[in-house]
């Protein structure tokens, strides 16, 4: 089952490049504005946190605009999309191969999210975006604090220890819906990062653990949005370029680090990422209230 993954992330990626590398063939005597020293360097810290976690569309959506990369903000989806494409699946591959977890447990859980996302494009997005992620920000938050204390020896609520490389029973049954929910909200701006760390930490599952299934899970999913945005043309050619080659070189180096921290450490890293998406879906909340009240 780990092949199996494997596999079709390999398929995304060669169906990324080529679908990708044959639009800027053909349009490469004009990429467009942008500069690619400053999208290069956009790309490595953008994606460098996104392997920590942190997540890339918002840090990456923030420093285009105070770099005034992009002419035009109708193209900000797909430079998102299409730029970090790449990135994502390496990131899946990296932590697949590196990361020990239990064959059935990935394989379940990337499929949960995928199915997921799949639905929620019909019907999730219905849903008050607003109230979803104030709840998802709350629930973070009270979560990181648990996954705290835990680790301070001051309560043992969630069980002993976080050593687990895979669910069994009704635990994987709980991964499985809990991955395809967090599959659906991303079709509204619920990120899965966050949240799939704090739903593997409270199944008893070890931190490190989180990150092969969160990078397949997304690594899946941005290559299939990329294409009608390539087909259309509504990216920044030169900028997605600058950022997918940073990016590359972005998550390889994060990639190390992670895998390399003892995990006691890690699983802090996890938590203040856990808190930080937390007290931002919060904000998103607010700032949609603010709108919809004006």
């Amino acid at each position: 089952m780990k092949e199996i993954v494997l596999g079709v992330l390999v398929v995304f990626i060669l169906l990324h490049i080529g679908v990708l590398g044959r639009d800027l063939l053909k349009n490469k005597e004009d990429l467009g504005s942008g500069s690619m020293p400053v999208s290069i360097g956009i790309g490595f810290i953008t994606d460098f946190l996104d392997t920590l976690g942190i997540g890339a569309f918002a840090p990456t959506t923030l420093l285009m605009n105070v770099t005034k990369q992009l002419d035009d903000d109708r193209k900000v989806p797909g430079t998102l999309n299409v730029s970090h494409a790449l990135s994502c699946l390496l990131e899946a591959i990296i932590f697949i191969t590196v990361v020990k977890v239990e064959p059935l447990t990935l394989f379940s859980l990337v499929a949960a999210a995928t199915v997921g996302s799949w639905i929620g494009s019909k019907y999730v997005t219905k849903l008050p975006e607003q109230k979803v992620q104030f709840v998802m920000g709350c629930a973070l938050i009270l979560t990181a604090i648990l996954m705290a204390l835990k680790q301070s020896g001051l309560i043992n609520i969630l069980g002993e220890g976080n050593v687990a490389t895979g669910l069994t029973g009704i635990k994987l049954i709980i991964g499985i819906v809990g991955n395809f929910g967090l599959g659906a909200l991303m079709t509204m701006g619920v990120g899965l990062y966050a949240p799939c760390m704090a739903m593997v930490y409270m199944l008893g599952l070890s931190p490190l653990v989180a990150f092969p299934i969160m990078s397949a899970s997304c690594g899946a999913l941005m290559p299939v949005a990329s294409i009608n945005f390539i087909h259309t043309g509504e990216y920044a050619r030169k900028v997605s370029l600058g950022i997918t080659i940073g990016g590359i070189v972005g998550v390889i180096i994060a990639a190390k680090f992670v895998t390399g921290l003892d995990i006691t450490v890690l699983t802090w890293i996890v938590i203040v990422v856990i808190i930080y998406s937390g007290f931002t879906y919060i904000q998103k909340s607010r700032n949609m209230a603010r709108v919809q009240k004006t």
